[in-house]
């Protein structure tokens, strides 16, 4: 009986995709890992497409930028439903600030991994109140990696995994850096002000 070589078997399967996810409080490094990882894929020649919220416009209007000033080109997306049909050419898809997209966030991820992409999302896993934010909780239930990181306290130097909003504003989505968040841990969000 003839059996083909193991190298021409693995071609009658699409390449598989994958999600992997970056979660963490604000001032940990997410978006740093992410350009990180998108670097290497460059590097690998690998084609890659980065997206973000369109109302992320924080530190420029098109591009991911990290709190270390390091950026990488990014398309700035109203809504979830575009990310497929623009990732459609690419092997590597990058997605920051994940917890700012829709609920169709989860769909997009799953549709460009099962078509056989690598999927890497940065996002907040927690919002300000310290309960779970928008789509992370579904992104990383279904993600094959999920890598936490984490801050330094800005209270008492402890590891941090929390946001602390030191605006007294009660909106969910409030855009800023430190002035108007710090990372805390634990102990010191529960204190609040009195830490």
């Amino acid at each position: 009986m003839f059996v083909e070589p193991s190298h021409k078997r693995e071609n009658q399967y699409p390449r598989t995709g994958w999600i992997e996810v970056i979660c963490g409080s604000m001032f940990s490094g997410k978006t740093e890992e992410l350009i990180r990882r998108l670097n290497r894929a460059k590097i690998a020649r690998q084609k890659i497409q980065i997206f973000k919220p369109a109302l992320d416009k924080r530190y420029h209007d098109e591009n991911i930028v990290s709190h270390n000033d390091n950026s990488i080109r990014s398309t700035p997306v109203i809504s979830a439903f575009e990310i497929t049909g623009l990732a459609e050419n690419c092997e590597v898809v990058g997605l920051d600030e994940a917890q700012f997209f829709d609920e169709g966030i989860v769909e997009a991820c799953t549709s460009l991994a099962d078509s056989g992409k690598r999927v890497i999302v940065a996002g907040l896993d927690m919002d300000f109140l310290g309960k779970p934010f928008g789509c992370m909780p579904q992104l990383m239930a279904i993600a094959e990696y999920v890598t936490k990181v984490h801050a330094i306290c800005m209270v008492c130097g402890e590891v941090a995994s929390h946001s602390y909003r030191l605006s007294p504003s009660n909106e969910r989505v409030l855009l800023g850096e430190t002035d108007l968040y710090e990372a805390r841990c634990r102990r010191c969000f529960n204190l609040g002000d009195n830490a």
